[in-house]
């Protein structure tokens, strides 16, 4: 496989994001990397361009690699991209995808960016890695971006991929064909699938037929549970009864549901149709109802999915909103299954990634949506745990305590730097060794990499 690498990054091959590109090009030796230093070298590139559309048009993957800048990627790459439509380079069909190191500031913003950019220019999708800084420094993130390219590389060979959507008006929705041969090969599992269709109104029927085909393709057993069929006692009183005892001031059987049933499957997905740019009434009764865990990620490492009858492309909030529920809990978001375009292979290609995530245990690092929550989240429940006893233990047994305030070495060494900085002959004679320093620790990793 030929991965033309596109470095957004100023700092060229020093870039920290790069370093885990290079780090991947040991551990898959199958594979061959080819660099474009974009951010580096973009004032020559835009006075001679063939040499970049020969790479380009040449790959079979293209992975842009880049440092997160002010919600967007830096503008040397913005410029670059810029440069592949001026002057016209075909990357029609070719697979996409993008790695990025940041503290997860708006890092969501950053992939959408390049995310549609490559989908104006007919390129086959694929999600991609958004780390922290320090992820490659340890065994842990060396394992996610391994897990990330093996992931790669599996959907490539099977096509899988994520395709631009046509504009919704004029796309009319589309019938799913239920008449598909049922996945005979039941493996173990239980994927859990969570609607609200009204069985006697004929609008529900695409629904019915979206869930009766992923049924057919997936390779587990299912079960359902509408949220029609269940009598809510009402929505949330926000009384804080459950925040000691974990238990809701309801008696109608929500609890049970949720708890023994619900989040017992290996998977859950969530069938509904779009109303008043949400899931719907019952869907935030669902949510609103699941307080009675408090801020607790009781589902954390389980996939998702979601099946959605209607014009979704007009709902970017509303997709937002899908993605942050999942990265908040700690979900592996594996698709959202759409009737606007290709229904059919959109439901296909879903319960495909449900069974690999399910068989691999296959998870993410969280991006801003995640990442964020939980720190907000966390300094909640640091002051409130005396109210919020349940939360505090929880978040004190999964490590989510991590206050970077309290790690005071690693302040006393920046207050050190800041000293010298001010310095000007210790400035003078560290100018560039910062970089060096910084970059040192990861060039030891990759010098390690693929050694037995």
């Amino acid at each position: 496989m030929r991965i033309t690498v596109i470095n957004g990054s100023p700092k060229g091959k020093d870039s920290i994001t790069l370093q885990t590109v290079l780090y991947l090009e040991k551990m898959f030796p199958e594979c061959s990397f080819r660099m474009i230093h974009a951010g580096q070298k973009i004032r020559m590139y835009e006075k001679d361009f063939n040499a970049c559309r020969e790479e380009l048009e040449k790959a079979d993957l293209i992975l842009f690699s880049y440092p997160v800048y002010t919600f967007l990627v830096p503008a040397q790459l913005h410029r670059f991209i810029e440069l592949i439509r001026e002057n016209h380079v075909d990357l029609q069909g070719k697979y996409a995808s993008q790695i990025t190191t940041s503290k997860h500031f708006y890092d969501v913003t950053a992939h959408a960016f390049i995310r549609e950019n490559c989908m104006d220019l007919g390129m086959r999708w694929l999600n991609g890695l958004s780390a922290d800084m320090s992820d490659l420094l340890n065994k842990k993130g060396q394992k996610e971006a391994q897990d990330y390219f093996r992931f790669i590389i599996w959907q490539m060979e099977r096509g899988i991929y994520e395709s631009a959507p046509k504009p919704h008006e004029t796309s009319p929705l589309r019938k799913t064909n239920t008449e598909v041969p049922l996945n005979a090969e039941k493996r173990p599992g239980m994927v859990m699938i969570v609607t609200d269709y009204d069985p006697g109104d004929p609008d529900s029927v695409p629904l019915v037929n979206m869930i009766r085909r992923f049924q057919n393709r997936i390779s587990r057993e299912t079960d359902v549970v509408n949220l029609r069929e269940f009598s809510f006692a009402g929505g949330c009183l926000g009384c804080f009864n459950c925040a000691a005892t974990g238990a809701c001031i309801y008696r109608d059987g929500f609890d049970s549901l949720l708890r023994d049933r619900i989040q017992k499957a290996d998977a859950i997905v969530y069938a509904y149709s779009i109303r008043d740019h949400s899931m719907g009434y019952r869907f935030k009764l669902y949510d609103d109802r699941q307080f009675c865990n408090g801020h607790r990620t009781v589902t954390m490492g389980d996939p998702q999915g979601y099946l959605v009858h209607g014009k979704l492309s007009a709902e970017s909030n509303l997709k937002t909103v899908m993605e942050a529920r999942a990265q908040v809990g700690g979900n592996y978001l594996c698709g959202i299954a759409c009737d606007e375009e290709d229904p059919d292979t959109e439901i296909d290609r879903l319960a495909e990634r449900l069974d690999y995530v399910i068989d691999v245990h296959y998870t993410q690092p969280k991006n801003f949506y995640g990442v964020g929550g939980l720190k907000i989240f966390r300094d909640l429940i640091w002051q409130m745990q005396g109210l919020m006893q349940e939360d505090h233990r929880f978040y004190k047994k999964h490590g989510f305590y991590d206050f970077p305030q309290k790690k005071k070495g690693t302040i006393l060494g920046m207050y050190a730097v800041g000293t010298m900085m001010k310095n000007k002959k210790l400035n003078r004679k560290m100018r560039g060794k910062m970089t060096e320093g910084m970059i040192l620790p990861y060039r030891n990793i990759i010098r390690k990499a693929g050694k037995k």
